[in-house]
């Protein structure tokens, strides 16, 4: 026997540990068989905790796509990495484990399987030399990644990992990262002490196990031996319950986050699923627990608290009591507590042969009021719908739409809503605009242009639809009154809809009141499919985002662009000339609905860097990671009222950078960032505008004006 054989072999195991081979192999076995047990049952048991509860949702469709998404998400660690530092954390524990569990299942695989069968064997000669160092090496990664999550979590304490300066650490996590800490160094501990009593020289290539092996010196063999057995036991037997307190755990998530990249939605960019049987609904939106799909209540269970979604969230960095991820928490929890009962009723049906849905279960969960009690409604009202959350996450979960659902249960079948957003809706309803203006001013912006409307002339390429902004708010028209200016100067075919064209109804959406979208959005597409439009430009991201993914659930199928994609191309193709330079330095502000939701980044700021004379910078939240400006998700229309206002944080943020002028793609923005320079007392060294008023005054079409006061909301 060579050398090199008597330390992977199966007689070089029978003489280093004296114990017979057969019995070697049946106590391995059986431990690693009751490992296996303990995980098999704890997956089954929240596999049955799943199915329990929920409404069904198809989540199985295009199983190629979700096979990359898990790939990408899973194995390269895509949304993970975007994080550098916990980012790099994560991916050395994830990979090193990943290269450990295999690596020692092929070391298995030779031992416990191959050996007493065959004579054949792999791990020697320059394959073994290989294997070692690599399983050291990662071995290693996963040493220093729980180290530097031990500093994060302990030290460090960042605000992500806790809520308001509390950290929720549970003993779970602790237990986790000792557990795994504790697998890594006895694994090395044993590896150290089989190389001081064999001592053979190729065992460098073991590189941790052989320098850690150099401070054994003047331990005696048979101590060393016997010590070597102890070591290699505890490793063992910390591997294997390791395996087996998985599901039991917030080791769950190795499970929970893969199925959930798997189960993402293929609908666009915060679509909102919506009702679509108000004849027969006996209630709207989500009151009660089990109303969530059981893929929204999944999400709960795949959420691994890692804070990312809470870091950039505008309501809860602005003081507000919403945090997304306490949320999703908070959801879990109730559902951790109902969740027994359920799961009785479906045991007791099968024994009984009988169909679940009709066994009521023996002892109920005293029932809380999911929006109220579960979940606070500041925090419900707080969100601005700016999808940081859901872009962010490393999970995929759906926070957003949850949030929707809740808010139809509280407008539509409670009635209870803010008396301010009341009182929008209402306008809304009345003349199909928030301020409630008379409808039929709706086009008196553009008579001194001569734009036509569709009904004077049908047959233009394009609809500018103007939206409610860009219709009745004054600083709203000066960006209506500069588009249209642009296309006239581009020789681009277009017209308005003028007192035809009624409100998007994105507001209506979001807060809740998806009746009242509905009928705003229905009149609008029987409107536009009526004069045979084809093609659509909006000013708004909201109204943008309505049109484009929304009005496709109602008939209203067009092509939609924004203006900044409209004046980005017209500039590429010198269909336009910006001749005349400007002065300043401008910070451009990322739209949510623009950005997260539409991926428009670059077009913007093409825009800006086409314009001569100006000094163009970055806020530090840009691009997905941008801060709203606190008027999505109908906050538009509702007060401010617990801590600071989201608009006013922001605008600190382009006064950091550095700017005295910022530049929008967006009316809502431009009112909440106009608002901001003022509450911030920087109305006469800094002004906000919209890239369209930017791009006629380059084009010498029109004097540089102090812009005016917006309509008061």
């Amino acid at each position: 026997m060579k050398e090199h054989e008597f330390f992977v072999g199966s007689e070089g195991r029978e003489v280093f540990w004296n114990i017979p081979l057969p019995a070697f192999e049946i106590i391995l076995f059986a431990l690693t068989a009751v490992a296996l047990a303990i995980f098999a049952y704890g997956v089954y048991r929240r596999w049955q905790m799943w199915k329990a509860m929920g409404k069904p949702e198809m989540r199985l469709d295009n199983i190629k796509e979700r096979v990359k998404i898990v790939l990408a998400e899973v194995f390269l660690q895509k949304k993970v990495l975007k994080d550098p530092y916990p980012g790099v954390m994560h991916a050395l524990i994830f990979f090193g484990f990943f290269v450990l569990i295999f690596g020692a299942a092929f070391d298995a695989g030779q031992h416990h399987v191959t050996e007493p069968l065959f004579s054949w064997t792999f791990l020697k000669g320059n394959f073994y030399l290989v294997f070692s160092f690599l399983m050291d090496l990662f071995g290693l990664f996963v040493l220093i990644g729980v180290v530097i999550a031990l500093d994060r979590r302990f030290v460090k304490k960042p605000d992500r990992l806790g809520y308001r300066g509390t950290l929720d650490t549970t003993p779970d996590d602790v237990i986790v990262l000792l557990l795994i800490g504790a697998i890594i160094v006895t694994g090395f501990i044993a590896e150290a002490l089989r190389i001081y009593v064999t001592n053979p020289s190729w065992e460098v290539w073991s590189f941790v196990g052989w320098l850690l092996s150099r401070t054994f010196t003047g331990v005696e063999l048979d101590t060393a031996r016997t010590l070597h057995q102890v070591i290699w036991w505890v490793h063992a037997a910390l591997g294997l319950g390791f395996i087996a307190y998985i599901p039991y755990s917030r080791l769950l998530h190795i499970i929970t986050t893969p199925a959930n990249h798997f189960l993402t939605s293929f609908k666009p960019t915060g679509y909102i699923e919506p009702i679509r049987d108000f004849e027969n609904a006996e209630a709207f939106g989500v009151g009660q627990l089990e109303e969530f799909t059981w893929k929204q209540i999944f999400d709960s269970d795949a959420c691994t608290r890692c804070g990312r979604c809470q870091d950039g969230c505008p309501a809860y960095l602005t003081g507000k009591p919403l945090s997304p991820k306490k949320l999703v928490q908070d959801i879990k929890t109730y559902w951790l507590e109902k969740c027994p009962d359920p799961l009785k009723a479906m045991v007791a049906a099968k024994l009984a042969g009988a169909p679940a849905e009709g066994d009521a279960p023996a002892e109920e969960t005293p029932a809380k009021a999911l929006v109220g009690e579960v979940i606070d409604l500041h925090e419900l009202w707080a969100c601005t719908n700016c999808m940081y959350c859901m872009e962010n996450c490393s999970s995929s979960i759906e926070h957003v739409p949850k949030i929707i659902d809740m808010r139809r249960y509280k407008v539509l079948t409670e009635a209870d809503f803010s008396p301010e957003l009341q009182l929008s809706c209402r306008n809304m309803e009345n003349n199909s605009n928030p301020w409630g203006v008379g409808a039929h001013v709706r086009g008196d912006w553009a008579k001194e242009l001569g734009v036509k409307t569709l009904a004077e002339d049908p047959n233009v390429e394009y609809l500018f639809y103007v939206g409610c902004s860009g219709s009745f708010d004054d600083r709203g028209k000066k960006i209506s009154i500069a588009f249209a200016k642009i296309l006239q100067e581009a020789g681009v075919s277009f017209g308005i809809l003028g007192t035809e064209e009624g409100c998007c109804g994105d507001s209506a959406m979001r807060c809740g009141n998806e009746y009242l979208f509905q009928t705003l959005a229905q009149a609008n597409i029987d409107v536009m499919n009526g004069y045979g439009v084809k093609k659509i430009i909006a000013i708004c991201p909201h109204g943008y985002n309505a049109l484009k993914k929304d009005y496709p659930n109602f008939g209203g199928n067009f092509e939609v662009y924004h203006h900044t994609e409209i004046i980005a191309k017209l500039i590429a193709d010198r269909k336009i000339k910006l001749n005349e330079p400007l002065k300043g330095r401008f910070v451009y502000h990322d739209s949510c609905f623009l950005g997260r939701y539409n991926k428009i980044y670059d077009a913007p700021r093409q825009i800006l860097k086409a314009i001569p004379g100006i000094d163009v910078v970055e806020m530090e939240r840009k691009l997905e990671k941008s801060f709203c400006c606190g008027a999505g998700g109908a906050r538009m229309w509702m007060e401010e009222d617990i801590g600071e206002r989201i608009n006013n944080a922001r605008t600190k943020q382009a006064i950091e950078a550095g700017a005295d002028m910022i530049a929008v793609g967006c009316p809502f923005c431009l009112t909440m960032m106009s608002d901001g320079i003022k509450d911030n007392h920087k109305e006469e060294t800094m002004q906000a505008w919209d890239l369209a008023e930017l791009v006629v005054k380059a084009m010498g079409r029109e004097e540089v004006k102090p812009p005016v006061d917006t309509c008061a909301v």
